[in-house]
């Protein structure tokens, strides 16, 4: 049952860094133009992505400013979730694993 939770945050939180790499990657398409959400297809996934990312990367975007009108959140978002998979695999996964099996 431990190894079951350990698994299933470690994935949660990959997928999220996944999900802020993959929203980064089209909101620069977007602004050079090279995708557009005109496009209903386009404007689904990316209007997908920013509900989910949205609550990770504003709150970020808040506290640090745009450096230059780019925005940086991404970056600490992806460091910050880093941060808490090593954390949580070195320090409480044992723990979750050796309580419940």
């Amino acid at each position: 049952m431990g190894s079951a939770i350990v698994w299933l945050v470690d994935t949660v939180i990959g997928l999220l860094i996944f999900l802020i790499f993959v929203r980064a990657i089209v909101s620069w398409l977007v602004q050079f133009d090279i995708i557009n959400t005109r496009n209903r297809v386009v404007w689904q996934i990316l209007t997908m992505l920013e509900r989910l990312t949205d609550p990770i990367l504003r709150p970020i975007s808040r506290v640090i400013p745009s450096l230059g009108g780019i925005d940086i959140s991404p970056i600490v978002a992806w460091l910050a979730l880093t941060v808490i998979r090593i954390i949580f695999d070195r320090n409480i996964a044992g723990l979750l694993i050796g309580a419940l099996g």
